[in-house]
């Protein structure tokens, strides 16, 4: 599995704790580091960045990090195909995988410290779609996405 790992400028040392916690590990991580690229970045782009990566498939799952997780969140459930969640507990992190099929996971720094973020990141990173009764339900966000992305009366 390859993970990418981006934050804007309120959440540095979270994603410097994730991302060295999860090399450590062995887990396939890389630091997309969008600012480095782009002086004055936003975290709208920066979300966008690596949700757009997603969508390319040149990564199968994200971290994507800013002072509450919430922001990151909602830009990159704009890229088709692309499902986002904040979490800032256990239980979320595994639901969002299991019972959402989501590729990112968003997380604050101001929310959360860096112990329950690494349990948060190990809960998502270990679960896997259940399918079961979710399968509709992903189905049907699938279904209503492209109807959002795709209009049939324009």
């Amino acid at each position: 599995m390859k993970i990418c790992i981006d934050c804007d400028d309120a959440a540095v040392n979270l994603k410097r704790v994730l991302f060295d916690y999860l090399k450590e590990k062995g887990v396939d991580i890389t630091d997309l580091d969008y600012s480095a690229s782009k002086e004055n970045s936003l975290y709208p782009e920066i979300g966008y960045n690596l949700a757009k990566q997603i969508q390319l498939g040149n990564f199968d799952r994200g971290i994507s990090i800013c002072g509450t997780g919430l922001g990151m969140a909602m830009i990159a459930n704009k890229v088709e195909g692309v499902f986002a969640g904040t979490c800032h507990d256990v239980f979320s992190a595994e639901r969002l995988r299991k019972s959402n099929d989501a590729q990112i996971i968003t997380m604050g720094e101001r929310v959360i410290g860096p112990e329950l973020a690494k349990k948060i990141i190990d809960a998502w990173l270990g679960s896997e779609f259940d399918g079961g009764g979710s399968t509709p339900k992903v189905a049907q966000m699938r279904d209503l996405e492209k109807e959002s992305f795709h209009p049939k009366n324009q």
